[in-house]
C-alpha cells in the first residue's frame, strides 16, 4: 500500500503501534512493531490468520506454551569465530531457546486442528535434541559447569575440595590454639582477600608463625594467616587457576560443537521472533476485542459496529461511553458525504475508517463485528485537521490546496480518500464551487472516498450522483446535543443559527443574519433539520418496538418453560394415578382368589391363575427396569467422565505441590548470606544480606529490600 508518513500521523497509526509494543518479549520485536507498515494481500492475510488463531488460545484450555525468552543474535554472530568461547549465560540462552521451540513444535502438532497455520509454520522447523544434550553434558540446571564435564576437571575439583577442607581444619585448630593463649584480639578473626586470617594482638605477632596480610588502622591488630594454612592456600590457588584453564578449554570445545548448528539456531531465532510478533498482536487484539472480519476481493467495505481502537482504550480508562459506527462502501456506493454540526463525530468517523484500514492491511485485527467485510486498497490519502505550515509560510487554505493537488495526481479506482471539511478555507461560494469540481473529479476517477462538508451545494451534488450517498451525524434538535450516530441516506444540517442561539448570540443579530441568507438555502436547511429529527424519532420508535418485541419474546420463553413444568407435573400425576390404580386392581384380583378358594374352587386353578398374574407382573417390571438401567447407564457415563476430569485436576494439583516442595528443598541449599540473586522476571542483581524464615533482605548497593524467598532466583 502507498501511504505517506503524514497520512500515518494524521490517522494516529504510530500511537496505535505504541499500544502493541509492551506485549512483545524481545526488544528487537518491540522495535520492529514501531516500524510496521501495510503488507501485500497474501502476507497480510497470513499474518491476520495466525493472529486470529493465537487469540483463540485465550478462550480455550489449550494455551500456547510461549513465554518470555532471550534472543541469541549476539551469540550467532560470534560462535563461528575460530577458538571463540561463549560464556555460561550464552549457552543457557541457546538451550532455553531450543527447549521453547521444541515445545511449540510438539504443541502445534498435537493441536493442529485448532492452529492449522501455526502447525504448518512449525513443520518447517527441523528439531534436534543434540544441542540440548551437548549443553546438558557440560552444565547443570543452575548454569554451572559440572565436575564430570571432563575427567581432568573432576580431579582438579576434588583437589580444590581437599585443599579447602585442609585450610578450614588447620585454621580452626590455630584459632583454638592461639585463642586459649590469649594472643588474639576480641574479634579473633576476619577476612582479607577472601581468606580467613587471625586477628593477633600486635604485641604478640612474633609468637604466631605465618604470613602477615595486613595491620589495623590503629596498628593494634596484625592479621596473620597461620603457617599450617599457608601451603594449603597456595595449593588452592594453583588448583583454582587450573580449574579456570580446564573450564575455558571445555567451553571453547562446546562452542565449536554448537557452532555446527548455527543455521538451525538461526531458523529457531527467526521462528521465535515471528511467534513473538504474532502473540504481541494477539494480546493487543484481545485487549480491544478485535476480530478477523471477512476479507474479500470484490471491493466491498462493510463496517458493522466499528470502534476507533485508541478512543476505545481512552474512554475505557475514564469510563466514558463510546459509540460504534456502521457504514458501507462498494462499487455501487463509492463516496459517502457526511454533514452535520461540528463536534458531532464526523472527523472521528474518518479516522476510524482510516486506522482500521491501516490495521487490517498491516496484519492487525480490528475492533468490529465479525460479520464486517473489508478489502485492500493500494493507496490511502488523507486530509484531516489543520495543515497550516509555518516552515513554508503557507496558510491553512494554501497548505490544503497543495495537499489536494497531490491527492488529485494519485487518485484512482484503487484509492481510499478521507477528506475532512471538504473545500473550506476560502470564500464560501468560490470554495464550494472548487470543492464541487474536486468531488466530480474523484467520482469520475472511481475513487472510494469519505468526505465531510458544510456546503449545501456539495450535499445537492451528492444527491445527483448515482454512486454517492449523503450521510449525517445525528443531533437532538431540542437539546442540540450530539447523538454520535451516523445515519446513511440523508444530508445533515449544520444547525448554524440554532447553535449560535444556544450560545447566547442575540436574537436581533441572528434575525439580521437570516435575512442576509438566501430564502431557499434557509428553507433547505430547515427541511434537512426537520427530516433529520423525524428520522431520529422513527429510529427511537423502532428501538422502543425492538425492546418491546424482546420483552414479549422473553415472556413467551418464560410461559413455555412454565408450560413444560406443568406438563411434567401432569405426567407425574398420571403415572402416580396409574400405579395406584394398578395396585388397586391387583388387590381386587387377590380378593377374587380368596373368594374362589372359600367357595371351593380348586387349588390348582387358583395357583395357575396367580402364577399367570405373577408372570405378567414380572414382564412389566423387567421392561421398566430395562428403561431405568439404560437411564442409569447414561448417568453413570456422565459421572465417570466428570470423575476422570476431577482425577486429572487432582493429579495436576499434586504435581504442582511436589514441584513446589522440590523447589523449596533446592532453595534451602543455596539461600544463604552472600549469595547473588535476582527477583524472578527482573534483571537487577543483588546480594543476600540476611535470611529470616521465609523473608530475605537483598542488598542492591544503594538500597536494600525485603522480599519473600520464593520470589528469588539464583544467579
Amino acid at each position: 500500500m502507498q501511504v505517506t508518513k503524514d497520512n500515518l500521523l494524521e490517522l494516529e497509526f504510530p500511537q496505535l503501534l505504541e499500544q502493541i509494543v509492551p506485549f512483545a518479549f524481545s526488544p528487537k520485536i518491540a522495535k520492529k512493531i514501531n516500524h510496521i507498515l501495510p503488507l501485500p494481500w497474501e502476507e497480510a492475510k497470513i499474518s491476520l490468520t495466525k493472529v486470529s488463531e493465537y487469540t483463540a488460545s485465550f478462550e480455550n484450555d489449550n494455551a500456547i506454551p510461549f513465554h518470555e525468552y532471550e534472543d541469541i543474535e549476539a551469540e550467532l554472530k560470534v560462535m563461528t569465530i575460530e577458538n571463540y568461547r561463549l560464556d555460561a549465560i550464552s549457552f543457557m540462552k541457546i538451550k532455553n531457546l531450543s527447549i521453547l521451540v521444541g515445545k511449540l513444535v510438539v504443541f502445534f502438532k498435537k493441536f493442529n486442528a485448532y492452529y492449522p497455520l501455526h502447525f504448518a509454520e512449525s513443520q518447517k522447523i527441523e528439531l534436534t535434541k543434540e544441542i540440548i544434550e551437548k549443553i546438558n553434558q557440560v552444565f547443570n540446571r543452575y548454569g554451572e559447569v559440572k565436575s564430570d564435564a571432563s575427567a581432568q576437571l573432576e580431579i582438579i575439583r576434588k583437589e580444590i575440595s581437599h585443599a579447602r577442607k585442609a585450610i578450614q581444619d588447620n585454621f580452626n585448630h590455630a584459632l583454638l590454639q592461639y585463642g586459649q593463649s590469649d594472643l588474639l584480639d576480641d574479634i579473633r578473626e576476619t577476612i582479607i582477600d577472601d581468606q580467613r586470617v587471625l586477628a593477633v594482638k600486635s604485641g604478640f605477632k612474633k609468637r604466631v608463625p605465618g604470613r602477615t596480610l595486613g595491620v589495623s588502622k590503629t596498628g593494634s591488630i596484625t592479621y596473620i594467616q597461620p603457617e599450617n594454612v599457608v601451603k594449603h592456600q597456595f595449593r588452592l590457588r594453583e588448583n583454582e587457576e587450573e580449574e579456570k584453564k580446564e573450564t575455558d578449554r571445555i567451553l571453547r570445545l562446546l562452542t565449536a560443537e554448537i557452532a555446527v548448528y548455527k543455521t538451525l539456531l538461526e531458523d529457531y531465532q527467526t521462528y521465535i521472533f515471528d511467534v513473538d510478533l504474532t502473540q504481541a498482536k494477539a494480546k493487543f487484539a484481545h485487549k480491544i476485542n478485535a476480530v478477523l472480519p471477512i476479507l474479500n476481493k470484490d471491493r466491498r467495505l462493510k463496517l458493522i459496529n466499528a470502534f476507533h481502537p485508541l478512543l476505545w482504550l481512552k474512554n475505557r480508562e475514564t469510563d466514558t461511553p463510546i459509540y460504534p459506527q456502521t457504514l458501507e462502501l462498494s462499487e455501487g456506493n463509492r463516496i459517502i458525504c457526511i454533514s452535520g454540526p461540528n463536534a458531532g463525530g464526523k472527523s472521528i468517523t474518518l479516522k476510524t475508517v482510516g486506522i482500521l484500514q491501516l490495521m487490517i492491511q498491516s496484519g492487525i485485527l480490528v475492533p468490529v463485528h465479525p460479520k464486517s467485510e473489508m478489502f485492500f486498497f493500494d493507496k490511502i490519502h488523507t486530509d484531516i485537521g489543520d495543515n497550516q505550515s509555518i516552515e513554508n509560510h503557507l496558510s491553512t487554505y494554501s497548505s490544503r490546496l497543495k495537499k489536494m493537488a497531490g491527492i488529485i495526481r494519485e487518485a484512482d479506482e484503487h484509492s481510499l480518500l478521507l477528506i475532512d471539511e471538504f473545500g473550506t478555507g476560502s470564500d464560501p461560494e468560490l470554495g464550494g464551487a472548487l470543492a464541487e469540481a474536486f468531488l466530480e473529479f474523484f467520482y469520475d476517477k472511481k475513487s472510494f472516498a469519505i468526505i465531510t462538508t458544510h456546503y449545501t451545494n456539495i450535499k445537492l451534488v451528492v444527491e445527483q450522483l448515482s454512486h454517492a450517498t449523503n450521510a449525517a451525524m445525528l443531533f437532538d434538535e431540542e437539546t442540540l446535543e450530539p447523538l454520535y450516530k451516523l445515519e446513511i441516506g440523508q444530508a445533515g444540517s449544520s444547525f448554524t443559527f440554532e447553535v449560535a442561539e444556544k450560545n447566547k448570540i442575540p436574537r436581533f443579530i441572528l434575525k439580521n443574519a437570516k435575512s442576509k441568507v438566501e430564502h431557499d438555502i434557509v428553507n433547505l436547511d430547515k427541511t434537512i433539520v426537520k427530516l433529520q429529527q423525524e428520522k431520529y424519532e422513527v429510529e427511537k420508535l423502532k428501538s422502543d418496538l425492538t425492546e418491546r418485541k424482546e420483552s414479549v419474546e422473553d415472556k413467551r420463553d418464560n410461559l413455555q418453560k412454565l408450560n413444560e413444568q406443568l406438563q411434567q407435573k401432569l405426567f407425574n400425576f398420571q403415572r402416580l394415578y396409574e400405579e395406584e390404580h394398578r395396585k388397586l386392581q391387583f388387590g381386587h384380583r387377590v380378593e377374587s382368589f380368596i373368594d374362589g378358594y372359600i367357595n371351593g374352587k380348586s387349588r390348582k386353578d387358583i395357583v395357575k391363575d396367580f402364577i399367570k398374574i405373577l408372570e405378567q407382573e414380572k414382564y412389566r417390571r423387567k421392561e421398566t427396569n430395562k428403561t431405568t438401567v439404560d437411564k442409569l447407564k447414561v448417568v453413570k457415563r456422565k459421572l465417570t467422565q466428570q470423575l476422570k476430569k476431577e482425577e486429572v485436576k487432582e493429579k495436576i494439583a499434586e504435581t504442582h505441590e511436589k514441584l513446589e516442595e522440590k523447589r523449596k528443598e533446592e532453595r534451602s541449599l543455596w539461600l544463604k548470606v552472600g549469595q547473588r540473586v535476582r527477583i524472578t522476571g527482573s534483571t537487577s542483581v543483588g546480594t543476600i544480606e540476611k535470611v529470616s524464615k521465609s523473608k530475605v533482605v537483598v542488598n542492591y548497593g544503594r538500597f536494600t529490600t525485603t522480599i519473600d524467598a520464593d520470589e528469588l532466583e539464583r544467579i
